[in-house]
């Protein structure tokens, strides 16, 4: 009985600090198909997860860790009509899971979030991005960790600049620990591969999604519940 109740501490404690990364190495696929560049200014791969077809949505993109993690809390939040897995922040041309992974591209697992400046603005985005990460960790979010999981708050003009840098100081001046989160203008964004597009609801059972995913989704939306849309 003792040797089974170890076992299975041994097991709950593996499951627990899963990463994306390791889980998702299981089922990690080479893109080769030619590169292709859509009208949106965004560069892919591959044929790659459907974009809205709304118009006048505006776009906005942020870094926090897995983006399972963060794809997730950004398509709960009212105002939000897609987002998009990728990544971004680095210095090499057409990353993949499997190159960002090494550390070596300078590109952070990213979400492009499309969204309806009438229902939701860019500085309440901001509020849901540094409300659902640990905005001190450097490096990481949870069990991810590496400069591929580094938290970075994109801005694509003065106006997005000034908000994030306002919301910025606020933070440090209230908490003990400074912001990690690196403020970096938006230069490219690049689509991630077909399987992790939705990943979390596509993967309800899956062990980093029930273990880390899910869990960060529902504090999120505990500490939100005004932003959240309503289940249908």
């Amino acid at each position: 009985m003792k040797l089974n109740l170890s076992l299975l501490l041994l097991f709950t404690a593996a499951f627990l600090t899963t990463s994306c990364q390791s889980t998702n190495n299981k089922t990690s696929k080479e893109t080769t198909a030619n590169e292709a560049v859509n009208t949106s200014g965004v560069t892919s791969n591959t044929p790659k997860k459907y974009l809205p077809k709304k118009e006048g949505l505006k776009r906005a993109y942020f870094a926090s860790g897995c983006f399972w993690c963060v794809e997730a809390v950004y398509e709960s939040v009212k105002g939000v009509e897609e987002v998009v897995s990728g990544y971004s922040g680095g210095h090499t041309q057409n990353p993949t899971y499997e190159s960002s992974n090494t550390g070596r591209t300078g590109h952070a697992e990213a979400v492009e979030v499309f969204y309806d400046a009438n229902i939701i603005d860019f500085a309440t985005l901001v509020e849901v991005y540094f409300g659902s990460q640990n905005i001190s960790q450097v490096n990481g979010q949870g069990p991810d960790s590496g400069s591929q999981y580094r938290s970075i708050v994109f801005y694509q003009n003065d106006e997005e600049k000034a908000i994030i840098d306002k919301k910025v100081a606020q933070l440090n001046e209230a908490l003990p620990k400074k912001v990690a989160a690196e403020v970096t203008k938006f230069q490219m964004f690049w689509i991630a591969e077909d399987y992790h597009q939705d990943y979390e609801r596509l993967h309800p059972n899956q062990g980093y999604i029930r273990g880390v995913s899910v869990p960060r989704l529902k504090k999120f939306q505990n500490k939100f519940p005004q932003l959240v849309k309503e289940a249908h």
